[in-house]
């Protein structure tokens, strides 16, 4: 007897060919199609994505003759992912909505939605593989990047459950993005030549300052400069852990009013759009924020010494493990390739498991490391565990 499988077709090239993939491995497949935005408020574009990816998505499933399933989770997408996003924004804090998208929706949610169609697999285009192994008599599953460096997806599904993964399949993690297209051309897919999409999942590419007014409020602010020789007053003299895992503290002393801006909720470490502050020899970047006074900090050049950072801190009721067989049960240190951004290439460091939670210490100093963003760590491009950074 086949094994049903259910692929969430997008309507986008990727999840069409792992449909036509599937059905070409002998599976009964069936298409589900989940919407979960249909506001345009901020979107970039005057066109409804929903209304476009749906129509390709039929025309998909028409040419493989597959059935076609609807559901809309719009209301489990805006409570689970969208009012997160909104409260962390708030709190000064910065976000991964694709990773929650996964973790909540897409694996949950709509996971749920497709094993009610009795499926067997649940399956969706990301470029990411799946193992299995069997250990102490047990099946464990490993979450494996995909073949394809530069479209790996491995990291916005950093928070899956071993229970998430028992269900999941990724046809396409194994080829590479240019072969995917020329599967599509060859079998005459209507996603063939479709523009991969971009922004936030499921609500498109959006001016983000204009997304989060719906709920988050402008509030002239000002822009505080910090120059870069005033960096050894700020960054710990001491290594200790529980010092250099910390972001910086600056208050309106350590520098100069150079601009305003419209609410610091709006802004991020790392950040250079936005600031409109003119007459510098080099672009500025905000290197913290403060919602409390509503304070942007900034400094001059994309190397300056307050955007860099040797560790973080990951609270323990935020630290999760895919390969929970791997979990520490004591206090102790183990290296594994780390990334704290989508596309970031794999940086070295050192995990510290303290009873407080994890603190991540890199070999090089890195840039940007944002609070609220998820930090994975990985051994052998298998994708072991990840947790919110403090």
């Amino acid at each position: 007897m086949k094994k049903k499988v259910v692929i969430g077709l997008s309507g986008g090239v990727d999840s069409s060919v792992a449909a036509y993939l599937l059905k070409e491995q002998g599976y009964e497949v069936e298409a589900l199609f989940m919407q979960n935005w249909n506001d345009t408020v901020g979107l970039k574009s005057e066109e409804c994505p929903f209304e476009e990816d749906i129509l390709f998505a039929q025309m998909v499933a028409k040419k493989l003759n597959i059935p076609f399933h609807f559901v809309d989770l719009s209301t489990e997408y805006r409570a689970q992912v969208i009012d997160y996003m909104f409260s962390e924004y708030e709190k000064g804090r910065t976000p991964n909505p694709d990773v929650l998208c996964n973790r909540e929706i897409k694996f949950d949610v709509f996971m749920k939605k497709a094993l009610e169609l009795g499926a067997d697999f649940v399956a969706t285009g990301h470029y990411c593989q799946k193992e299995t192994i069997i250990k102490d008599g047990k099946e464990i599953y490993q979450l494996i990047a995909g073949e394809d460096g530069n479209k790996d997806q491995s990291y916005f599904l950093c928070q899956l459950s071993q229970e998430q993964l028992a269900k999941a399949m990724f046809p396409i993690g194994h080829i590479i993005k240019p072969e995917v297209r020329e599967i599509a051309r060859r079998e005459k897919l209507a996603s063939a030549d479709k523009k991969d999409s971009q922004g936030i999942c499921f609500v498109g590419k959006v001016d983000l300052p204009v997304f989060l007014q719906q709920k988050l409020k402008v509030k002239k602010g000002r822009i505080i400069e910090i120059i870069a020789d005033k960096a050894d007053q700020i960054i710990p003299a001491s290594d200790a852990l529980e010092d250099i895992s910390k972001p910086y503290a600056f208050t309106p002393e350590m520098g100069v009013e150079v601009g305003t801006h419209n609410g610091a909720h709006f802004f991020t470490v790392g950040q250079r759009r936005g600031l409109n502050v003119g007459g510098k020899v080099e672009p500025l970047f905000v290197i913290g924020t403060d919602v409390i006074q509503n304070i942007v900090y900034v400094g001059m050049g994309h190397e300056h010494p307050l955007l860099m950072r040797k560790a973080l801190f990951i609270p323990k009721s935020e630290v999760h493990w895919i390969r929970e067989d791997l979990k520490p049960t004591a206090d102790c240190e183990r290296n594994y390739d780390i990334r704290i951004r989508y596309r970031q290439p794999l940086q070295k460091g050192k995990l510290i498991f303290k009873e407080e939670g994890l603190y991540i210490h890199f070999e090089v100093p890195q840039r940007a490391i944002v609070s609220g963003q998820f930090a994975a760590w990985y051994d052998n491009g298998e994708l072991i565990g990840s947790g919110v950074i403090d």
